[in-house]
């Protein structure tokens, strides 16, 4: 690869806002003359040599007479925090590979389901003390899958002693006899396992494809069942249908012909709606005592879909009008979930509540907590914990009848995420924000919340669920992270399990595994889906077992790491404060690459030093501290950091990790160099930039993606050919303010970055919304906010970020 010369100092910082100073001079060319020794270390390593890298020549000086004598690991080369620079790698970074046997390693569990925030497992308790690392596992277990294997089966093979399913990583003693790799007890294999459907052979057991994948699905017999599987059930339930029914209306919900639907809307009364079949229209019934619900017909409220489909949509025709002209301000959220609550009693499901304001009558009223002129504060945030345990309460009932409840909210005043999120936390559903949403003024929020609620209503479902996560002997799982209720110590309950949901967990290591060469972990989902068949799906995940602290720090996945602190620091924040949880997460880098340095390195020199697979972490955690979730001293409204909360301890790794260290893209010059080709489009790959107003250029123009939502942001001389080939604008003056829609223009510039961006969103299971954004924008601050590395007026730099570290670390 061509060599770049020295880093170039940016952009004088006072055309991009004045409080943003640029690094101190000495940083800007600190590295040893050879710049481009370092910069080479940033060539991608390709996935198949995942511990190969650059040979000695590449290392710089001090370091190179080192590795002649041993060759250390990619994973371990050190590297100086304080002189290296370019740390982020071009492409996104990929999960480490667990350092297995070939044969392993090739049917381990794909990553993005299965991954350990350690690749390689420390035999002792104490050796992981040591490392100062956390050990957890990060899953994402009803993920859609391109292929997944279907195994029908009247015995399902599972060990007699702790109840592992049969996975890729027992082992057979001979043709009739397998050893559980969790347990290690001997088990019968049964004489329907000898016969392998696939190949139509019998005899070799090892062949059958339970035994081949690391990721599959049973559909369950009958002992698998408490009760037949119920139906697909929905239940809507909102304050407000002025703009939402219509949606509702063309979309086809999964499910058979046994699904069921109703509604059930709100205000100071409740409203059911009668949809009995032979009905010439819906009846609307009140029920104005909210002291004492009731359901006023309770067999005709909620219908078969099939049976009274007419009804179902002359309801939704009409549903908008009915609210269009109403004053009335009180909502009576408790009693309409009671009510709702009481309708879905016999059969569980799914209830969808659309909220627009706080609760403020009957059960489970609330009050504002929020006083604006605290938002910036820099001391502790109050009210990260609910208000009333009404809603914790209330879904815990729901949970136990296989209930779960989703919320949406959709408001431009405080609501009280704190309290009302957690009606979704223990009933296993998920919550929906959208802030300052407004139907006319607001086109950015309708079009995400529009494409959001289809992708709800389209995407898979599991009905009553359950997931249990199980080790090998010797290690124990204590803490859980996600939205269910934790039935027993180790299994889960998922009224409802969703593909968007992601789960964390951490664990200990109870007894020595010092006889053990591998370990495994296996999740296992068990499930109604929509068409009423009651399925298993399990997942199970194999790493080596290691003795010395340098292959524990070698196999060490920074990105999980980085997301498992996170779920702890948001637990942290609710049971103690913000600054606790700040400190701890601060604490984690510290302690980390200290232990690195006393244990590890041999030959002690000046500098932060990490090796080169925790490189980033003490970048990212100062990412988790400038995180809406973590922030001080900037003005958070409470709802936004309570939201914020809520995404990275739900959602999986890959969006969380957006969330947490935005991707920054410059885009006015993109090419088919290094391009994808996907389903005939091409689709470029610029390099992934470092997050600093350096790197920015008011020639040029700019992507932010951060998982949530994008960011164009244009420069101010920016080049004419990119403002009217892409933005279709003839100056930059003429870039209109709420842009949120590039135009389908027929330029290759047009299509170039159209189909970047639609590329970029196809990755993830919601939408993005788009934001154009120029120097006046109000957007420009959160634009500027997400600019980790550089300084604010609340918060260090990375560079002073980094010196904190050292003189912790040298204390």
């Amino acid at each position: 690869p061509p060599q770049p010369g020295p880093p170039q100092p940016g952009p004088p910082s006072r055309h991009l806002g004045g409080h943003y100073p640029s690094l101190p001079l000495g940083y800007q060319n600190a590295a040893p003359p050879p710049a481009a020794i370092l910069t080479q270390t940033l060539v991608p390593v390709p996935l198949s040599q995942p511990l190969g890298g650059p040979g000695p020549a590449q290392l710089s000086p001090s370091l190179a007479a080192m590795s002649l004598q041993s060759s250390t690991p990619e994973a371990l080369r050190v590297v100086n925090l304080l002189q290296e620079r370019n740390l982020l790698p071009p492409i996104p970074i990929p999960p480490p590979t667990p350092c297995l046997q070939q044969d392993l390693q090739k049917i381990n569990c794909n990553p993005e389901v299965f991954r350990s925030t350690l690749t390689s497992i420390p035999q002792t308790q104490s050796l992981l003390n040591k490392a100062k690392m956390p050990l957890g596992l990060l899953l994402h277990p009803f993920k859609d899958l391109s292929q997944l294997p279907v195994v029908t089966s009247s015995t399902i093979v599972r060990c007699r002693s702790c109840r592992t399913y049969i996975n890729p990583f027992v082992s057979f003693l001979d043709q009739r006899r397998w050893k559980c790799n969790l347990c290690y007890r001997v088990n019968d294999v049964p004489e329907e396992f000898m016969y392998n459907p696939v190949s139509r052979s019998y005899g070799e057991p090892h062949k059958r494809p339970e035994v081949q994948n690391a990721t599959i699905e049973f559909i369950a017999p009958s002992e698998y069942m408490l009760r037949p599987p119920q139906p697909a059930v929905y239940l809507f339930h909102s304050s407000t249908w002025s703009h939402n029914a219509s949606l509702l209306d063309n979309i086809k919900l999964p499910g058979d012909s046994r699904t069921k639907i109703g509604f059930v809307t709100f205000d100071s009364t409740i409203h059911f709606y009668n949809l009995q079949e032979g009905l010439s229209q819906p009846q609307m019934l009140i029920v104005s005592d909210i002291d004492d619900i009731f359901l006023p017909t309770p067999d005709s409220l909620l219908v078969n879909l099939n049976e009274c489909k007419e009804l179902v949509q002359d309801l939704l025709k009409s549903l908008p009008t009915l609210f269009q002209k109403t004053m009335e301000t009180q909502s009576a959220l408790g009693s309409a979930l009671q009510a709702a609550y009481k309708l879905l009693l016999p059969t569980g499901g799914r209830m969808s509540v659309f909220q627009t304001q706080l609760p403020n009558l009957g059960v489970g009223a609330l009050q504002s907590r929020e006083d604006p002129n605290q938002r910036a504060s820099a001391k502790d945030v109050q009210h990260l914990s609910p208000a009333t345990d009404f809603y914790k309460k209330l879904a815990l009932d729901c949970s136990g009848q296989q209930v779960a409840v989703d919320l949406f909210l959709l408001s431009s005043q405080y609501c009280d995420l704190a309290s009302l999120g957690c009606i979704s936390r223990y009933s296993a559903g998920s919550v929906y924000y959208y802030p300052s949403y407004h139907h006319q003024h607001n086109p950015a929020q309708v079009e995400c919340f529009q494409r959001d609620l289809k992708r709800y209503l389209t995407r898979k479902i599991g009905f009553e669920a359950v997931m249990r996560i199980r080790c090998s002997k010797g290690m124990s799982i204590h803490t859980f992270h996600g939205n269910f209720f934790v039935r027993s110590t180790d299994l889960l309950s998922l009224p409802n399990v969703n593909p968007d949901a992601g789960f964390a967990v951490q664990m200990s290591i109870e007894e020595n595994l010092d006889d053990m060469q591998i370990v495994s972990f296996q999740a296992a989902l068990l499930y109604t889906s929509s068409k009423g068949e009651r399925r298993i799906r399990v997942h199970t995940l194999c790493l080596p077992v290691v003795n010395s602290l340098s292959d524990i720090f070698a196999g060490a996945d920074v990105q999980a790491i980085t997301g498992l602190l996170a779920c702890m620091a948001v637990d942290r924040s609710a049971t103690a404060s913000l600054s606790d949880a700040r400190d701890a997460m601060t604490n984690a880098a510290i302690d980390s690459l200290a232990s690195y340095r006393q244990s590890v390195l041999s030959i002690q020199q000046p500098g932060l030093l990490a090796p080169a697979c925790l490189r980033l972490f003490p970048l990212f955690i100062l990412a988790l501290l400038k995180q809406k979730a973590f922030r001080t001293g900037t003005s958070t409204r409470l709802d936004d950091r309570l939201f914020a909360m809520c995404q990275l301890k739900y959602q999986p790794l890959v969006y969380s990790m957006l969330m947490i260290h935005p991707a920054l893209y410059r885009v006015d010059d993109l090419s088919d160099e290094g391009a994808l080709n996907i389903n005939e489009r091409t689709v470029p790959q610029p390099r992934v930039l470092q997050l600093s107003v350096e790197k920015l250029s008011r020639e040029a123009a700019f992507l932010m993606d951060a998982g949530t939502v994008m960011y164009l942001w244009v420069g101010r001389s920016c080049q004419p050919a990119f403002l009217t080939q892409v933005l279709g604008v003839s100056s930059y003056a003429a870039v209109p303010d709420n842009l949120h829609l590039l135009p389908e223009l027929d330029t290759a510039e047009s299509q170039r970055t159209r189909a970047f961006i639609g590329w970029l969103r196809d990755q993830r299971p919601f939408f993005p919304p788009l934001h154009v954004i120029r120097d006046e924008s109000q957007l420009k601050p959160t634009f500027m906010q997400n600019m980790i590395e550089d300084r604010t007026e609340s918060a260090l730099s990375y560079y002073e970020f980094l010196l904190h570290l050292q003189q912790q670390i040298s204390k």
